[in-house]
């Protein structure tokens, strides 16, 4: 990736977060979910960019907000072209990325070992 690809892909990514919070409406993402704009992969054209979201929340509701995310793809590209300054607004793609999940789900599993261990030590102590 060169220099130029990756600043867009920090503007687009720092644009499209900044759209999420102030400028989206649809319920689907407001409700039950945290959305977070993980990586944006740029095509060195500048003609496509990737964007990697994270969705913590239910699974239904994350369902729903990847796909409100899918259908604003068109509004999403509409602003980028007129807050960038780029010759093409570059044609927006979501794809989730699960890897902050996933390290929740791990980080949750750990804290459970950690108290099933502790509480296995405490009755191997209480016993003679």
């Amino acid at each position: 990736m060169t220099r130029r690809t990756a600043k867009v892909g920090e503007l687009i990514r720092a644009e499209i977060s900044e759209l999420l919070r102030r400028e989206i409406d649809d319920p689907r993402l407001q409700t039950g979910v945290i959305i977070s704009i993980t990586e944006v992969e740029v095509t060195a054209d500048l003609r496509y960019a990737k964007v990697f979201v994270s969705i913590l929340g239910g699974e239904e509701e994350a369902k729903a907000a990847f796909k409100s995310l899918v259908h604003a793809q068109g509004f999403f590209r509409h602003e980028l072209g007129e807050r960038l300054r780029l010759r093409y607004a570059p044609e927006i793609h979501f794809q989730r990325d699960e890897s902050l999940a996933r390290g929740a789900r791990l980080t949750e599993l750990i804290r459970q070992v950690e108290q099933e261990d502790a509480g296995r030590d405490a009755a191997a102590e209480e016993q003679p």
